[in-house]
């Protein structure tokens, strides 16, 4: 392959383009202090866990899914008798983060501006629609792309959809992200590239091991090392 067959580049977007986990993180610690009269920060945070891994087949990624999973920990920790107080504070946190500003990530706008010149560049991000349309309004990038695409999961039969409609299909594209489960693993299996960029900060539900034996993994510390790694592709 050389680079002149790679047509299309899929970025994710939170963690990826801009900070999410960090915002995510802070609230956490903010709930567990709310329950500290009804259990401890870690069994808090493992019950939030547990509630969340169980929810996402009713309520996908993003903000909403992670406030009602909230307030189900709160309702299993207290034993039922978790005050409305504690409800409320748990809702005024969930619209806190559907308003916090973006903050993009470094390299970010010079990158997208470069590639957006050679390549068709594609969002595809996890997560609820209106945070996710609001986050990349405010971040100033829509411009470099050429389609968003936000979805439910992301699978290699999501990678194959999209790049076969934009671009010339997923063997002449890359997906690039944080996230090696979501973004990385399924964008291999489709046929594409997998740039994995990694964040201090993931979800452990996101973690699985490396395709390092994928001839088509490659892994970059910063989306700066992004041009180079694909003028290096030929």
């Amino acid at each position: 392959m050389t680079t002149r067959t790679l047509t299309t580049i899929g970025f994710d977007a939170d963690d990826t383009l801009w900070q999410n986990e960090q915002y995510y993180r802070l609230t956490e610690a903010h709930f567990t202090e709310m329950l500290s009269d009804y259990a401890d920060g870690p069994r808090v945070s493992e019950r939030l866990l547990e509630a969340e891994k169980r929810n996402l087949r009713h309520y996908g990624f993003g903000i909403k899914g992670f406030t009602l999973s909230m307030i189900e920990t709160a309702i299993e920790v207290t034993e039922g008798n978790v005050p409305a107080s504690v409800i409320a504070g748990i809702l005024d946190t969930g619209r806190d983060l559907l308003s916090h500003p973006v903050e993009t990530l470094p390299h970010v706008q010079e990158t997208l501006a470069a590639l957006s010149e050679d390549y068709l560049l594609v969002m595809i991000t996890k997560g609820d629609l209106f945070d996710q349309e609001r986050k990349l309004a405010q971040s100033g990038l829509g411009d470099f792309f050429h389609a968003i695409e936000i979805v439910s999961d992301k699978t290699a039969v999501t990678y194959r959809r999209i790049f076969s409609k934009v671009g010339g299909g997923p063997e002449r594209a890359m997906m690039v992200g944080n996230s090696l489960k979501s973004d990385i693993v399924p964008a291999i299996a489709a046929g594409s590239y997998g740039v994995f960029v990694p964040h201090e900060l993931t979800w452990v539900v996101e973690h699985v091991e490396e395709p390092k034996d994928a001839p088509r993994f490659r892994k970059i510390e910063h989306l700066g090392e992004l041009r180079g790694l694909i003028e290096g592709l030929g």
